[in-house]
């Protein structure tokens, strides 16, 4: 069995996204697939792409819920991926060390050299965010795009990960997690940003901003006592977390 770094990392390089403006867009699934496809953690597998029931290899998916009815209704776009977990049950799980989560920035990799395909992590991850590769039998998954974010040939502003570089709103933020004056580590404290899960003990890096209350939401709100930003962020990952879990 591997085992996790034995001091938690001084850097933890990780997502923060926004729920309150994400439109389910699909642009940083589809940027994530390019880069890595034609990367490092390249090619990744397409089964039948143009087919009705298209499968493959993703490592950033999308999931859409739909909130109240009516007037009251709203579409939530949810968008998943590895959320590079400190205490990561897929590392200590992995029987050949192929699954590891580096000392030097949390991130959290496979080694596909050492990697036997059992799929023991993607048993052990309650996000569900392993794919297996059928053509090269081994297990994938998003890599925060380690060989973009490091590429010194790239521009600074273009090193970030794929997922973050595309996205129109600008909902997708990326930095220092463990840095609490970092811009990440700011807008998760002002935000109230939460993470996905937290009762399976897994303490993700990756961070969810809630929805935002509506304006019509405040206006009746402010007749009254308006509840705390936690209470928003609280009962939507509770309902989120029953989502998941069906």
């Amino acid at each position: 069995m591997t085992s996790l770094p034995a001091q938690a990392p001084a850097k933890k390089l990780g997502l923060v996204i926004d729920l309150d403006v994400c439109v389910g867009c699909h642009a940083c699934a589809v940027a994530c697939k390019e880069w890595n496809t034609g990367g490092s953690a390249g090619p990744l597998t397409d089964l039948a792409p143009y087919d009705a029931e298209p499968d493959g290899v993703w490592f950033n998916r999308i999931h859409a819920f739909e909130i109240g009815a009516g007037a009251d209704g709203r579409t939530v776009y949810f968008p998943k991926s590895c959320l590079h977990c400190d205490d990561a049950p897929c590392v200590t799980v992995c029987p050949t060390g192929a699954s590891f989560k580096r000392a030097e920035d949390g991130i959290v990799l496979v080694d596909e050299d050492l990697c036997i395909g059992c799929k023991l992590c993607s048993w052990a991850c309650p996000y569900g965010a392993r794919e297996y590769d059928p053509d090269a039998g081994v297990m994938r998954k998003c890599t925060l795009c380690v060989d973009r974010i490091y590429n010194e040939t790239l521009a600074p502003a273009e090193r970030v990960p794929a997922c973050v570089s595309c996205c129109p709103v600008s909902a997708r933020s990326f930095g220092d997690l463990a840095d609490p004056a970092s811009a990440a580590s700011t807008i998760v404290a002002e935000r109230h940003g939460f993470d996905l899960m937290p009762e399976q003990g897994c303490r993700p890096v990756n961070k969810y901003l809630p929805p935002q209350t509506r304006r019509a939401d405040a206006a009746d709100t402010a007749r009254t006592a308006t509840p705390p930003a936690t209470d928003t962020g609280s009962k939507f990952l509770r309902w989120v977390d029953q989502m998941l879990s069906r």
